[in-house]
């Protein structure tokens, strides 16, 4: 038995949406040390530009990025980094992806239409990702087929229903990508 210690192999997610549908929610929920948060307060230079349909009372937004981590053994440890939603800031996607395993692009199924450049954006790159149906006051109005259809996505990729509030629906979904991008891996190997 060797007495070296085993170098963890780190592993990048990108977390992506649109404005407000919970992307540093979930990083904070699902992150084991204190997240980096870019978040600056709401003004009113964004009336008028960002989209504040059921997103009424938010007051800050991401600028840059969210970054967290979590360790799922002692080997692998996924890095998470959460994207800023306005379409201002969309230059920083592509080095926030570069690198990535594979990417959660997270859904309000009430603003379903903000969805779409994010599943265009790693699709374009050939990123694997999921969908992640966030779940707002723990209701889920559409079945994850409907979602399916409505956002005319892959039948291989994988709609997951979540609540970016809560940690183990949070570690579910990190789950569901890392199973979703293994199993690409082998058939892509096979």
């Amino acid at each position: 038995m060797s007495d070296t210690l085993a170098v963890p192999t780190s592993v990048k997610i990108v977390v992506a949406g649109g404005f407000g549908v919970g992307k540093t929610t979930m990083v904070n929920a699902v992150s084991e040390i204190p997240p980096l948060r870019t978040e600056e307060v709401l003004t009113e230079a964004s009336v008028g530009v960002d989209d504040m349909r059921m997103v009424e009372g938010k007051e800050t937004t991401t600028v840059a990025l969210d970054f967290g981590r979590i360790s799922i053994n002692q080997q692998v440890v996924l890095y998470l980094f959460g994207t800023p939603g306005q379409n201002r800031f969309w230059f920083m996607w592509d080095e926030l992806a570069h690198g990535a395993l594979g990417a959660i692009v997270l859904v309000d199924t009430r603003r379903l239409d903000s969805s779409f450049p994010s599943i265009d954006f790693f699709e374009r790159r050939h990123i694997p990702f999921i969908v992640a149906v966030n779940g707002f006051e723990g209701s889920w109005d559409h079945s994850v087929e409907e979602v399916r259809q409505a956002l005319d996505i892959d039948p291989s990729v994988p709609v997951v229903q979540c609540d970016a509030r809560e940690r183990e629906s949070c570690k579910a979904v990190l789950v569901e990508l890392v199973q979703y991008t293994m199993s690409r891996v082998a058939r892509a190997s096979a």
